[in-house]
């Protein structure tokens, strides 16, 4: 089948509830000792016809390196068409699917969120953050040939384990993210780092968490501050730098991210969906969509339906 013949099927709504993996088609959880796992690009997707159908992953961090080929991205409703060589990023939860040109190749790398919380000297806790607060596309250009290397004794390694096995994994895998990362910074306009230090990351990603974790609670920014233990300007403002966005406008992005999904993908009445996003008002949820969208959800849903080329979002 062709690469656009089913790209296009990535953002269409299934039938059915979307399925969460620890690696795609599997529901066995990766072992304790295994928090990182790499495989080729074709391991998976040429026995699917190129193509993964949309998915998520609990608890689960994924880095595509596509060094050659082109791949359609369904991620979240955004319709990403990427050429290697370049790096997708995508988070827990984050529903996501691939369409891949024939025998385009690359690397997954999968990353148990552990994995990250720090090197084995329990130092450098936050310095991947910024590669993981929302999925990017990030191009490689030189750096290509240094990473596909690294990537290449990383899969040696992870196939055939041997003394310190589980040190070198650690290793292997940090030098790819840091790569990456360097990447990432030189791609930005001006460095977040440099501006607001490794600790404006570390309580942006706290930020990041608790919003996760609370916005169907519909909080207040005020109650987000004080978990912070920050005045609301102060985090405004770390979110306007880091973010690019006030926190209230995370929070109604948030939210609105969540009923776009629910749209898309699910097949219960608007009214439903606005009860399960803490809405006491189906109305009240139906103008707060459109004034955060430019279209109603009975609308968005219809669209939606019609496929990712005529979604005004992506």
């Amino acid at each position: 089948m062709h690469f656009f013949d089913t790209a296009h099927k990535l953002n269409a709504m299934p039938a059915l509830p979307i399925p969460h993996f620890a690696l795609y088609g599997e529901h066995t959880p990766l072992a304790d000792a295994e928090l990182i796992h790499l495989e080729l690009i074709e391991t998976r997707s040429r026995p699917h016809d190129w193509h993964i159908a949309p998915h998520t992953h609990s608890g689960m961090f994924q880095v595509l390196f596509l060094l050659g080929g082109t791949v359609r991205a369904g991620v979240d409703g955004a319709d990403w068409v990427c050429a290697g060589p370049m790096v997708i990023t995508i988070h827990p939860g984050v529903v996501h699917g691939f369409a891949f040109s024939e025998h385009a190749h690359g690397f997954v790398l999968t990353l148990d969120q552990r994995a990250l919380a720090g090197d084995r000297s329990g130092q450098h806790g936050g310095m991947f953050t910024p590669l993981f607060l929302q999925p990017l596309r990030i191009p490689l250009a030189a750096a290509a040939g240094r990473l596909e290397a690294l990537l290449q004794q990383l899969l040696i390694e992870f196939s055939a384990p041997r003394q310190g096995h589980d040190v070198m994994l650690d290793w292997l895998a940090r030098s790819v993210l840091l790569l990456v990362l360097r990447q990432h910074t030189q791609h930005q306009q001006q460095s977040s780092a440099d501006q607001g230090g490794r600790a404006g990351f570390d309580t942006f990603g706290h930020f990041r968490d608790l919003l996760e974790a609370h916005y169907l609670e519909q909080w207040h920014v005020a109650r987000y501050a004080a978990c912070l233990h920050m005045t609301e300007s102060r985090l405004n403002r770390m979110c306007l730098r880091l973010g690019g966005k006030s926190a209230f406008d995370m929070t109604q992005q948030r939210l609105m991210l969540e009923a776009r999904r629910k749209l898309m993908y699910l097949p219960g009445s608007v009214a439903s969906i606005a009860y399960e996003l803490g809405f006491q008002d189906p109305a009240y949820f139906s103008r707060t969509f459109k004034r955060e969208t430019g279209m109603t959800p009975k609308a968005y849903r219809l669209r939606s339906l019609a496929g990712p080329e005529t979604d005004p979002l992506n």
